[in-house]
């Protein structure tokens, strides 16, 4: 059951921070603020600099709390899926107290039994997800206090992490000035968000497309099952418009966001646009077929490698199909283009609330609906895994310090900078190149 409050959801991206304050109440969300800022110290989804993305944080936070009226003291941040595993656990005890009445102490024990494993130094348990209880051998049991027993097991999902990713997301949310309320796995808040109970039970692919890389995530019978992080993005649809078109940064990503399609047959060879180009005082012309070509280069190569991972393990026919989120997921063309390349229903998903329909924001958007929704039996488990902890009072919407700004339209950065760029990416840029045809295709002579 929701608990009614204010949350705030922190979305630590490659190319920029989201920050979304909404209050819930019973069981509807509404947006009351949103930050967002260019993202610094952050390379392919990991912390790289401490220092510059605090600040980073900051300028977001600052924004969302001018926007909303609300003085953020806590957050729930989405922890991305890079080395991600997922593993079943099971744990059994004897129920300690004398009336063999199941008490919250029992389940936290029980929760204790499931993760008694060995782990390897470099990584930790992230969370526990329990998903049934048994009582004396009966099943199907979701809340086992208060129950009469000799016997408790739990079943459930655990899922661990690299250690220095969790460790750098805490370490920032503390030089922040936060205090971390939730450590969120960004592909579970978002399919539990955005999916149905029956596209969840019967299996559906979520692709979450974003700046820095791609994240293919499969839930099935109401579980995450697996993950899978692709190390390319929007910022590379970015990259290459401007080797290709010899332009900036900049004016590339303005050129993906006014003109850009990802599928060239819905483009109009005849349609041309100014392209500023480096060395040059007049721009050149450039058509939409062609930037479509570029843009569509890129993002088949993606969607092929995803391909070829759900491949792998068998699951490109669950009959939810696959949804697509994410920031670039909004580019014109991408959806007939999942869908010509999977094989299968393809669908985008865009966030429905007022004044913020942007699928950039959606996992900022999952993260504040995924805990708002947790319940008891989990905060106990969570205990478990890291101790009980004391966290702020929830505010409430009276509390508000300030007045907040007219309503707010959330801002979207539009310069992506391109960073740490390999000789691997190079080449593969190389590649693309070769497949658009033009003009331009000396450049890498």
């Amino acid at each position: 059951m929701a608990n009614t409050g204010i949350y705030v959801g922190l979305d630590i991206g490659t190319t920029s921070i989201k920050v979304v304050v909404a209050e819930y109440i019973e069981g509807q969300v509404n947006i009351i603020g949103v930050g967002n800022a260019k993202s610094e110290g952050l390379s392919k989804g990991i912390i790289v600099d401490i220092d510059k993305t605090v600040t980073s944080i900051k300028r977001a936070i600052k924004q969302a709390e001018e926007k909303s009226g609300i003085q953020i003291r806590q957050v729930s941040v989405g922890l991305p899926a890079n080395l991600l595993e997922v593993e079943k656990c099971e744990g059994m005890i004897a129920v300690s107290t004398d009336s063999k009445e199941i008490t919250d102490e029992d389940v936290r024990n029980v929760a204790k039994a499931a993760i008694i494993r060995s782990i390897p130094p470099e990584r930790q348990i992230v969370t526990l997800i329990p998903r049934e209880y048994k009582v004396d051998g009966f099943d199907g049991i979701k809340d086992p206090r208060g129950m009469i027993g000799v016997r408790l097991d739990m079943s459930g999902i655990v899922y661990t992490g690299p250690k220095t990713i969790v460790h750098n997301i805490r370490k920032c949310i503390e030089k922040a000035g936060l205090q971390l309320e939730e450590l969120v796995i960004s592909p579970l808040a978002l399919c539990e968000a955005i999916l149905s109970n029956g596209e969840k039970e019967f299996g559906t692919i979520v692709i979450d497309l974003g700046g820095g890389q791609t994240t293919t995530a499969v839930i099935h019978e109401g579980q995450l099952k697996f993950t899978h992080v692709e190390q390319e993005g929007g910022e590379y649809v970015s990259k290459d418009i401007s080797v290709v078109l010899n332009t900036s940064i900049t004016n590339a990503e303005a050129l993906k966001i006014n003109y850009g399609d990802a599928y060239p047959e819905r483009t109009n060879p005849s349609e041309e646009f100014p392209v500023e180009v480096v060395g040059q005082e007049q721009p050149i012309k450039v058509d939409e077929r062609y930037l479509s070509e570029i843009i569509e280069a890129r993002m088949e190569q993606i969607f092929t490698k995803s391909k070829e991972v759900l491949e792998d393990i068998d699951c490109l026919d669950l009959p939810g199909g696959i949804i697509l989120a994410g920031g670039n997921a909004s580019i014109p063309g991408v959806v007939e283009l999942a869908q010509e390349i999977y094989g299968v229903n393809v669908k985008l998903h865009v966030p429905n609330y007022m004044g913020l329909r942007n699928p950039a924001f959606t996992n900022a958007i999952s993260i504040v609906e995924y805990v708002a929704q947790l319940s008891d039996i989990y905060q106990i488990s969570k205990d478990a895994v890291e101790g009980p902890k004391r966290t702020m009072a929830r505010p409430q919407v009276e509390e508000r310090y300030v007045q907040p700004t007219t309503q707010f339209e959330p801002t979207i950065e539009k310069e992506e900078v391109f960073e740490d760029v390999t000789e691997e990416d190079d080449k593969s840029v190389k590649k693309i190149t070769e497949k658009v045809k033009g003009l331009f295709s000396n450049i890498f002579d």
